[in-house]
């Protein structure tokens, strides 16, 4: 069955489901391909998608799954993620934009050593936006949940970068 209004709605998503991806899997090519993952899996389950609910929060939490299948599968494989810095430092265009990269490789780096739970949580609230009550929906959990992962996050997020300030 052919869904072609929410076919282009989840290609307008793409730039937001990949910088999602991103704050998971930490690298550019990783979360390219857990991008592709994700969409490839939400096409192919598309049925399951109820017209009328937030497809963004839908594909944010298709998205989260197929992290967390490709988290254990890699684990399995005892495979690790190629360093975040491998040719991102190309073409730099002066002070102001070699300091701008440090300071988000600064907090790429602190959210990396977050939680995962912590990690998905800010991600989806302080960078996506969604409300609280929409990244508890998305994600399945209770919103006290989802609040306390959120005041943890920050508060380890202020120490971390304060200490490297």
């Amino acid at each position: 069955m052919e869904h072609p209004d929410t076919q282009e709605a989840i290609v307008a998503l793409l730039p937001r489901l990949r910088r999602f991806a991103r704050s998971l899997a930490g690298s550019a090519a990783d979360a390219d391909d857990l991008v592709q993952i994700g969409v490839e899996r939400a096409l192919r389950n598309l049925a399951q998608y109820q017209p009328g609910t937030r497809l963004d929060a839908w594909m944010f939490r298709v998205l989260k799954n197929a992290w967390i299948d490709e988290a254990r599968s890699r684990g399995r494989r005892a495979k690790v993620f190629a360093p975040p810095e491998a040719g991102e430092t190309v073409g730099d265009e002066g002070a102001a934009a070699v300091e701008a990269k440090l300071e988000l490789r600064a907090v790429e780096t602190a959210m990396q050593s977050l939680p995962e739970e912590q990690r998905i949580v800010i991600a989806m609230v302080c960078v996506e936006g969604f409300s609280y009550r929409e990244t508890a929906d998305a994600l399945q959990l209770p919103i006290g949940t989802v609040t306390s992962r959120l005041a943890r996050g920050r508060e380890a997020l202020v120490q971390i970068l304060g200490a490297s300030a």
